[in-house]
């Protein structure tokens, strides 16, 4: 048992920034030759994969700065489904889900509502928020108080960012700025709340029924 009565097979604070993928590109090609190839082949699924491990990886490396100022980090949260949320982040101003976004070399443009990439739509803004309305359900439920939960998208290696909104649903900034972001919003959560969020959300059962 480690710390919190949290089996080890059970806890996700051992989680690594984007072992959700990497199970993903084995599932996708078990043979590790055949994966490197496959993963230099621009136009492959699995090329999509490890692009999106490289962005895991550049913004768990910056959330887990936050944990020198006592924040909690939680990476590669898996739902039944299969799904993960890519970075679970925990500390005085709440609960943030964070999404890595790598859109490399492209330009990113936020308005009101929606994402676009090169101008083109995406359904980034979307699927964040209706990631944090599940994840505060389901730590409300199991912690017995209300959880505030913020969505936010951390975008990875773009060539330009452009938010337009003063006062956006969804926090966008880029991953290298991402943990100063969230230092600097107001406190939200006690000390005693924020270490019982982090024992419900590190225990791997408690996902389970969500």
């Amino acid at each position: 048992m480690l710390g919190g009565g949290v089996n080890a097979t059970d806890d996700l604070a051992l989680n690594r920034p984007g072992d959700a993928v990497r199970r993903k590109l084995v599932e996708l090609q078990p043979n590790p030759f055949k994966r490197a190839f496959g993963r230099r082949r621009a136009s492959s699924e699995l090329s999509s994969w490890a692009s999106g491990l490289i962005g895991e990886r550049v913004t768990g490396r910056r959330v887990n700065r936050l944990r020198r100022r006592g924040w909690y980090v939680l990476h590669a949260v898996q739902w039944p489904s299969g799904s993960d949320i890519d970075h679970l982040v925990i500390g005085p101003p709440g609960v943030f889900t964070i999404n890595s976004k790598r859109h490399k070399g492209k330009s990113v443009w936020y308005g009101d509502n929606a994402i676009t990439v090169n101008r083109t739509p995406t359904p980034h803004i979307a699927i964040s928020q209706s990631e944090a309305r599940r994840v505060a359900r389901l730590l409300s439920r199991h912690c017995g108080f209300a959880v505030p939960v913020r969505p936010v998208i951390a975008v990875v290696h773009a060539a330009a960012i452009k938010v337009k909104n003063a006062a956006p649903p969804v926090l966008v900034v880029p991953a290298k700025e991402v943990d100063r972001a969230l230092m600097g919003l107001s406190p939200t959560l006690g000390s005693a709340q924020v270490e019982a969020v982090y024992a419900i959300a590190r225990n791997a059962r408690n996902w389970h029924g969500g």
